[in-house]
């Protein structure tokens, strides 16, 4: 590979069409204010660079990201690209990531609104992301050992799951579909409405109204806390330790809890089975 070193580069489109680039120590910045620096690209390495101009990595195959740094000023990083590697590395513009597939994150801090639009094949290790509507549409996702806060994410993603993580979120995992999540906190409001095969396993739950409106919902061995107006209209099976606040027109399905504050119907229609200390009330 052809490397270079200690530069700064802020042309349009500095590195258009190049192939096996090694950069270390550069800089996409400057007063030029260049848009594009590798579209269409392949076979990039950035190594302890800093990225401040919009749109660097479009259309490109091949990415290798280390330790660098894409600030506010970086917007729409990667767009429409193929086998991206990023490690240690800030991702701190809007809209970093869309419509682009085969992605590994390690140890990666995320802070951008619309991240990961219509993605596919995405795995984040070891990394905080702070985003609002952060993976919309996207598939095969794969999360462990990451912080996430924010609002409305992960609307309507698909074949995904999520192991040891946390989650601040208001909105989250909405229209769902064939995701699992594993020993994982979640606290906010409003989680996984309208959802379909959306599987808890080893979870804790915080906030009110969660899982209204769910098809196939399974919670299996979880905690729920100061939950309240929980399973509206929904199928579920669910094993729940905790106490949760109040229960309202489980549409079908089973429902174990330690305790429920109130179970409420305001329908005719009670076809859950609801069981609390192996006692049945309906």
């Amino acid at each position: 590979m052809k490397c270079i070193e200690n530069l700064s580069f802020d042309a349009e489109r500095a590195f258009y069409g190049e192939l096996d680039i090694w950069l270390r120590d550069c800089r996409i910045d400057g007063p030029a204010d260049g848009e594009s620096a590798f579209k269409e690209a392949e076979s990039i390495r950035a190594e302890s660079c800093y990225f401040n101009l919009r749109y660097p990595f479009w259309h490109c195959y091949d990415l290798d990201i280390r330790s660098s740094e894409m600030t506010s000023g970086c917007r729409a990083a990667l767009w429409y690209s193929r086998a991206i590697n990023m490690n240690n590395t800030k991702i701190h513009g809007p809209k970093a990531l869309r419509e682009s597939e085969d992605i590994r994150m390690t140890d990666c801090s995320v802070f951008s609104d619309e991240f990961g639009w219509f993605c596919s094949d995405i795995c984040a290790v070891g990394c905080s992301i702070n985003s609002f509507y952060c993976m919309l549409r996207s598939k095969n996702i794969r999360f462990d050992l990451v912080d996430f806060e924010g609002k409305y994410a992960f609307q309507y993603i698909e074949n995904s799951v999520f192991e040891n993580s946390h989650f601040f979120s208001k909105d989250a995992f909405w229209h769902a579909n064939g995701v699992t999540l594993r020993n994982c906190t979640i606290k906010g409001e409003y989680i996984g409405w309208y959802s379909k095969n959306l599987t808890l396993e080893n979870c804790t739950i915080t906030g009110t109204q969660p899982f209204c409106y769910c098809e196939n919902l399974k919670l299996i061995n979880c905690k729920m806390y100061d939950c309240d107006l929980s399973f509206e209209l929904s199928s579920v099976d669910a094993d729940v330790t905790g106490h949760i606040d109040s229960v309202k027109n489980p549409l079908s399905g089973r429902i174990v809890a330690t305790s429920i504050g109130e179970i409420i119907y305001d329908t005719e229609e009670k076809n859950c089975e609801i069981i609390i200390k192996e006692t049945i009330k309906s």
